[in-house]
Parts: structure tokens; sequence; C-alpha cells
């Protein structure tokens, strides 16, 4: 609840005044039964000892005083409700916030490690389930504390040791539902986690509706959801179990304590201790302390709730985010790049995903690197970017350690293509701007043209301005793939990355991608770098280097390699050349 409390601060005036307001909500709707009671002991109680006119003078002024209180209260109420409400949007808006930011700092791995629905879940529920518990509290327990304050104030005018009677009967009942709910906070923890899976979950399938729905796998992927579902139902139903328990004993604590009190309010009267609209008054305020009284167990749970969501989201703000150095290098142009002796290690993994990798590539020049699957192409593209850090070694870029650099900043420099390309519901337009919110419309149109995008343009109805996807023009995986290289030269990169950026494509559409691609590489005016499964598409580049396991196994152009007889020469024989066997020292027979 720290958490809680530490944003709070934040808004510690408007909070002031909510708790206020309610101080005044409930003061004036408890002068309510106590001016009932002065008109039952004045006028109501002794009517023979008035005339007319003074007993409808009498009736009249306590009657407006009624209405005038009742007046304030519902005035307080209106104004606390929208400072209240004020209070939960600044609060829910700032922990979202706050939360996302923080998560978006985080390293790249962690993302890894979880599902990307698992996060948003946890957002979400922190945000309900706090913004809950804090109506609650003011509502309900505030509320029924200046009431339990009230009512020892009124009860010392009238007998001193009635004192003693609500204050045992209200802490019994505050302890009694405290003990019964620490089993539902234990249920809670195990609900809320059973939600974050499932909603981790329930993204993925989502994400992957076109694989489920392709291999008729519907029924067993609801099936897999619906088991995540049992689980949080059977949880949901043992929580309102124990939160029945609580108001089943609950009710009845409260039915008797308030018999026992008007039994003893009773007897006063027998002694002629006690008027009778003292004893009316008193009896109302029973309602009005027990009645909320009877509702804490729904504070306590809302707490318990809150406390595990809160306790979820302290976890996700304890993790320490990417570490930038504190005087960070500024690179206006990105000229060289080199690994030297770079290693990396996955975090569950036993093995080295790379190993002493070395290379050097200067601005003009296109390298690539190929291998087999696992080999590590992928995990050098992310050291290159910044995703991951070295565990041994060090990259550098113009000659300057990549510690020593802000990759926010440098990655403005940076053009990537990768295979799965990432398009969003929107315009052309407002696709290319993603990356370069700066650029003019002819800036827009140049980097289609210089993509091989004059075709999707000419079928555009609108230009750069038509939609693309659901509800505007259908694009194929080979228009998609050129407006991301579009996108990325929009950028106007020193550093131009293609990722495995033609693997999905049919072999007519790849070859016209990677003519695109050699056509801007040949361009010489950035630094080109190539992760490869296809060979066909990285003949072209000045090096290529060839991974294996990850280790630098071959270096050199294409020619080369296949001269050296070595893996490249069967990888390419596998794809391209004749389908004979080949004996490769170390590899074995490939066909």
């Amino acid at each position: 609840m720290k958490i809680l409390i530490s944003y709070l601060k934040n808004y510690k005036n408007l909070v002031f005044l909510s708790l206020l307001l309610a101080t005044i909500n409930q003061s004036f709707s408890m002068m309510d039964p106590y001016i009932f009671g002065k008109i039952v002991d004045r006028v109501i109680h002794k009517p023979a000892g008035y005339d007319q006119d003074v007993f409808l003078n009498g009736i009249g002024l306590l009657i407006l005083a009624g209405i005038g209180v009742a007046m304030v209260s519902r005035i307080a109420k209106a104004f606390q409700d929208y400072t209240q409400n004020l209070i939960l949007q600044k609060f829910g808006a700032a922990v979202y916030t706050d939360g996302l930011k923080h998560a978006l700092q985080l390293p790249f791995q962690e993302f890894e490690d979880q599902r990307s629905g698992e996060l948003l879940n946890v957002l979400q529920k922190v945000r309900t389930d706090s913004e809950k518990f804090i109506i609650n509290f003011i509502n309900i327990f505030f509320t029924s504390a200046i009431g339990i304050i009230f009512v020892v104030i009124y009860a010392v005018s009238v007998q001193p040791w009635l004192i003693f009677i609500y204050f045992v009967a209200s802490f019994f009942l505050a302890f009694l539902t405290s003990y019964l709910s620490k089993k539902v906070k234990k249920v809670q923890q195990k609900i809320v986690q059973q939600t974050r899976v499932l909603a981790g979950s329930t993204t993925e399938s989502l994400r992957n509706i076109e694989l489920i729905k392709s291999l008729g796998l519907t029924h067993q992927e609801m099936k897999r959801l619906n088991l995540s579902t049992q689980k949080i139902l059977k949880l949901e139903l043992e929580k309102v179990r124990s939160i029945r328990s609580i108001s089943f004993i609950q009710g009845t604590i409260v039915n008797l304590l308030r018999q026992s009190i008007l039994f003893l309010l009773m007897y006063l009267i027998f002694k002629n201790t006690m008027t009778l609209g003292e004893l009316m008054t008193l009896q109302f305020y029973s309602f009005f302390i027990f009645g909320p009284m009877q509702e804490m167990g729904n504070v306590i749970i809302s707490y318990r709730e809150a406390e595990a969501s809160l306790q979820n989201f302290e976890q996700i703000m304890q993790k320490p985010i990417e570490v930038k150095p504190l005087n960070p290098v500024d690179i206006n142009q990105i000229a060289e790049l080199e690994f030297k002796q770079v290693s990396f290690t996955h975090r569950t993994a036993k093995s080295r995903a790379l190993h002493t990798i070395d290379f050097k590539v200067s601005s003009g020049q296109t390298i690539a690197f190929v291998g087999p699957s696992g080999s590590g192409k992928t995990t050098l593209v992310k050291l290159l970017v910044g995703l991951y850090k070295p565990d041994e070694g060090q990259i550098l870029y113009n000659n300057i350690d990549s510690q020593n650099i802000d990759f926010d900043r440098l990655r403005n420099q940076i053009g990537f293509v990768t295979q799965d390309t990432q398009l969003f519901s929107g315009t052309i337009k407002e696709n290319m701007l993603f990356v370069n919110p700066k650029a003019s419309d002819e800036e827009i149109i140049t980097a289609l043209h210089f993509a091989a995008c004059q075709g999707l343009l000419e079928r555009s109805e609108h230009g750069i301005d038509s939609v693309i996807g659901e509800g505007g023009i259908k694009i194929s995986g080979g228009e998609k793939q050129r407006l991301s290289i579009a996108r990325a030269l929009l950028r106007k990169p020193r550093l131009l990355i293609f990722d495995e950026a033609t693997s999905s494509l049919d072999s007519i559409t790849e070859e016209e991608i990677s003519a695109t691609i050699r056509q801007i590489s040949s361009n010489k005016s950035h630094l080109t770098v190539m992760i490869a499964h296809r060979l066909s598409t990285i003949m072209h580049a000045d090096r290529i280097f060839v991974l294996e396991k990850g280790d630098l196994v071959e270096t050199g152009k294409h020619n080369e390699l296949l001269a050296e007889k070595g893996l490249y020469y069967a990888m390419w024989r596998q794809q391209i050349g004749e389908r004979k066997e080949v004996v490769v020292p170390g590899y074995g027979v490939l066909v």
C-alpha cells in the first residue's frame, strides 16, 4: 500500500477536500435523527403543554432545520463525489502512464520472458482495484468512523457509559471482519495470477488467429483457454463463499448488537434516565453505524484485491530499467561499425548464442550474415541495435564503445526491415509518418518510389492518403515489405538493416525485393547489414559472414566462399545448385 499512498500524496489537497466534504456530509446527515429526537421530546411527547400556534411554530422551525441540514448534506455529497472522481481519474491515469513508461524502459529481454497481454492486465487491474478501494474507503470506512465519533459525542451527553458499548461493538466487528478476510487475500492473489496468465494466453490466441483458424484448431484453443477460465471460476467461487460467510457472520452479529443496544436503551427508559426522543435518536444512529459496518467486509475485500494488484504493479516498477550512460557521446553520423570479440548468452540458455564475433564495416559497404537456423543471426541484430548488451567484448560505433552511447538517440539513424512486417491500421501516410513524424508528402512519395512501391500507389485511389488493411485496400506480402523498406528509408538512415526481409516471400516477389535492396545498397550513402537465410539475396554483399552455432566460421565474398567448399557452399548447393550429394568436411553428406 506504500505505492498507493505515494501516488495519493500528489493529490493531497484533493484528498483532504474530499474527506472534509465527506465529514460535512455525514455530520449533517446525522443531525437529522438528532432534530427528530428533539421534535419528539419537546413537542410530540408533551402535546398538551402547547397551544396550537406554539406547537406549529415549534414543529415548523425544527422541520426547517431538518430540511436545511439535509440540503447541506446533499450539496456536500455532490461536491464530494466530484472531487472523489477527480482523484480517481488523476490517480488511474498516473498509475497507468507510469507503469507503461517504466515497462517501455525495461530491457528487451524482459518482454521476451513474458507474454504481452500479462503486462497490460497488470496495469488495468491495479487501476480498477485501487480505484474501487479508494471509493469504499471514503464512502464506507471513513464515513463510518465519522458516524462513530458523532454517536460517541451524543452518547456522552445522554449516558457516558454508552460509549463503552458502542466502542466494543464497533471494534469487535472490525476485528472479526479483518480476521475472516485473510483467507480472501490468499484466494485473490491466486485469482490475479491466473487472470494475468489468461490475458497473456488470450492475446497470443488473437495474435495467431490466422494460424488457429487455418489449421482448424479453434475448438482445441477454446478448450485450452477454458482450462484457465475454469481455474479462475473455481477461485472466484471460493472467494464468493468466503465473502458470503463473512457477510452472514457480520449480519448476525450486527443484528445481535443492535438488539442488545435496544434492550439497554429500553432499560434506561424504564429507569427514567433517558427520554423517548433520545432513545429514538440513538436507535436511528445504530442504523447509521452498523449499516455501513455491515459493508465493512466490502472495504476489506477491496483492500485485499488492491493489495494483490499493487504487489504485481510493484514487481514491475522494481525491475531495473535499461542502464544509460550518464554522459553519453553523441554520434552525428554512423560511419563505422565494429564488433570486437563479442560474446552473448541468453538468460535461460546453457550455451552461448554468439562467441567471440569480430567484424568491421564502414559507410558505403554492404555486409551479410548467413547460417543455419539457430546460428545466432537474429541475436547479432539485436546486439547491433542495442536490444541486447554483450556479455564480453565491445560493439563500437565510430570507434566509440556502445556502453557510452545513448541508443535512443543512435536509433534515429537506423532503418530496420524485418521478416514480419508490422503495419498499423490507417493510411499509407500514417504508417510512413510513424518512423518520421516530420516528413513531408514529397519525402514520403520519394521514399515509396525508391522502394519500388509504384504499383501500390497506382492502385491507391487516394494516393498516400489511402487506408490500408481493414476497410481499405488489401496489400500483398511483397507490398508490405516494400512499404517497410520505404518506411526505413524515410528516416534517411546511416545504418540500414535487413533482417531476413525476403524469407517469407515467393521467389518472384523475393527477386523483386532483392533487386530493390541491391539498388538501395548500391547508393553507397549508408552502411548496410543484411541477415539472410536465402543466399540469393546477399550475393552482391561486399563481405559475407557465415555463422554456425554462434561462431564465425567463414568470411569472404560470394565467389570466394563457394570456392572454399565449406558450409556456405553446402547451403548454396542446397538452395540453388544442382541437387546432388555434396560431402562437406565437418558437416557430412548434404544433398
